[in-house]
């Protein structure tokens, strides 16, 4: 695994920068920290687990759909859910719209606007570039 050290894994899908949390207090750091109001953030819902951020340095208005599913694919891996036999739901928001409640557990935020995409937990693969 990759970013030794760091407080996130970062893998390169078709271009895009996925990166993903790896224990609540580096999910505050990657969500309050690192992402940008314009990144897409991910988080499998209803259950522990990485935030996921994708980088928008263009500020695109929308992500590719694969792109999306990929990255809410390691929601749900990297999470509680990963031994879910079916779909689990992922959580899909701007960063922008994530907020951290003064006095709230680390890893635990509120979204305000969210939409879900449902999705089979999957690892970082051979395809992905880290």
């Amino acid at each position: 695994m990759p970013s030794k050290g760091r407080r996130y894994r970062t893998v390169d899908v078709e271009g895009f920068e996925i990166l993903v949390g790896k224990a609540a207090k580096d999910n505050d750091y990657l969500t309050l920290k690192v992402a940008k109001p314009y990144d897409l953030w991910l988080h499998v819902a209803g259950v522990a687990g990485s935030h996921v951020v994708v980088r928008n340095p263009e500020q695109l208005p929308e992500f590719p759909k694969p792109i999306v599913e990929r990255a809410a694919e390691y929601a749900a891996y990297y999470s509680k859910a990963r031994e879910a036999r079916g779909k689990v739901e992922v959580h899909v928001s701007w960063a922008s719209d994530v907020r951290k409640e003064r006095g709230a557990p680390a890893g635990e935020v509120t979204l305000r606007r969210w939409d879900s995409v449902r999705v089979y937990p999957r690892a970082l693969a051979e395809d992905d570039h880290e």
